[in-house]
C-alpha cells in the first residue's frame, strides 16, 4: 500500500490519503508521511476515525509527546487521560469549558513558542465542528522570509525575539492571568531537519525584538506579520468531523476564524516536542 499526498493550495499544506491512521505503520509508509511534511508543512488527513489512545499511539511515532504548560489547572481535568492531550472545545458544563481556547477568532501563532522546547509538531483532531467558521488558517513561514526585503533579512539577520504567551488567550490585547512561558528566540531560524530559513515570529505571542527601541520594535513586527499573513502565503482549512490535521510550528503560523458560540466545537491536540531553534546565520556559520 502506498499514500496518496495531493496538495491544497499553492501556499502551504497536502491532503493524504489511501492510509488509516489507527493501523500501524510500516518504515516505507512512516517515510512517506515524514517526507510529506517535509515538502508541505501541512497534512490533512480525511475521514479518520479513531480515540485518544490511538492518537496519542500515531503522534508518538514522532518523537517526545509534548505536555501542559500550565501554573494552574487545566479546564480538561480528569475528562483526558493523557496528560499532553488538549480539548479545543466551546462546550461547557455547569458553565465552565470543558477545555481550551474556547470562544472567538484566535490570532496567528506557533505552538509553544514561548518555550526553550518549543513543539516540532501539532496534531490535531475534529470531533464537532460548527455549521460555519471556528476554520484554521495555516500561514508557511518560509515563504514569508523569502519575501522579506534584502536590506531587512541582513539587518535582522542576528537578531533574537521575545516570545510570551498567557494561558488560553486568543487575542494579543486580553491576556489572562497566568503567565505560560516567555523566551528569546532567534528571529530568523534554521529547520534543524530541511536546513531551510523561516521566519519566527507571531502577531499573537512575540512582543518584541530584542536590542531595539520599543517603536522600532513594534514598526518591524507588524511588516513582518503583514507579511507572514499574506493571503498567497496561506491556506485556510474547512474542518469536516474526522479531519485530522498535522502542522510544523518550525515553519508555520496558524489562527483560527470566528464561529457562533451558540454551536459546539471540540478538536482533540497531541504535539510532539522540539529543540531549541537555532539560528539561520548560525546553522549557515
Amino acid at each position: 500500500m502506498s499514500i496518496t499526498v495531493e496538495p491544497v493550495s499553492d501556499a502551504v499544506g497536502a491532503r493524504v490519503t489511501n492510509i488509516d491512521l489507527r493501523e500501524d505503520m510500516s518504515p516505507e509508509i512512516f517515510k512517506a508521511v515524514h517526507q510529506a511534511m517535509m515538502d508541505y508543512q501541512v497534512l490533512v488527513f480525511p475521514g479518520q476515525e479513531f480515540n485518544e489512545e490511538e492518537q496519542v499511539r500515531f503522534t508518538a511515532h514522532f518523537g517526545e509527546l509534548g505536555g501542559r504548560n500550565r501554573k494552574v489547572p487545566t479546564a480538561e481535568g480528569d475528562r483526558v487521560a493523557h496528560p499532553g492531550i488538549m480539548l479545543i472545545s466551546n462546550i461547557r458544563k455547569d458553565g465552565k469549558p470543558i477545555g481550551s481556547l474556547p470562544d472567538g477568532e484566535m490570532m496567528f501563532h506557533s505552538d509553544g513558542a514561548y518555550a526553550k522546547r518549543p513543539f516540532r509538531y501539532t496534531l490535531l483532531y475534529a470531533i464537532e465542528i460548527p455549521s460555519v467558521g471556528g476554520n484554521t488558517k495555516f500561514a508557511n513561514m518560509y515563504k514569508a522570509y523569502d519575501a522579506l526585503p534584502e536590506e531587512m533579512k541582513t539587518r535582522l539577520a542576528d537578531a533574537r525575539a521575545e516570545q510570551v504567551y498567557y494561558a488560553g488567550s486568543v487575542q494579543k490585547d486580553k491576556p489572562s492571568d497566568s503567565l505560560t512561558g516567555q523566551r528569546l528566540h532567534p528571529l530568523f531560524i534554521a529547520h534543524e531537519e530541511t536546513g531551510r530559513t523561516s521566519l519566527y515570529a507571531s502577531r499573537l505571542i512575540t512582543t518584541r525584538i530584542d536590542d531595539l527601541p520599543e517603536a522600532e520594535s513594534d514598526e518591524i513586527l507588524e511588516q513582518l506579520c503583514d507579511i507572514g499573513e499574506r493571503n498567497e502565503f496561506v491556506y485556510e482549512h474547512v474542518w469536516t468531523p474526522g479531519d485530522f490535521v498535522m502542522w510544523d510550528n518550525r515553519c508555520t503560523n496558524h489562527a483560527r476564524t470566528d464561529f457562533s458560540q451558540g454551536e459546539r466545537r471540540l478538536l482533540r491536540r497531541t504535539t510532539v516536542m522540539g529543540v531549541d531553534p537555532v539560528a539561520a546565520t548560525a546553522q549557515a556559520a
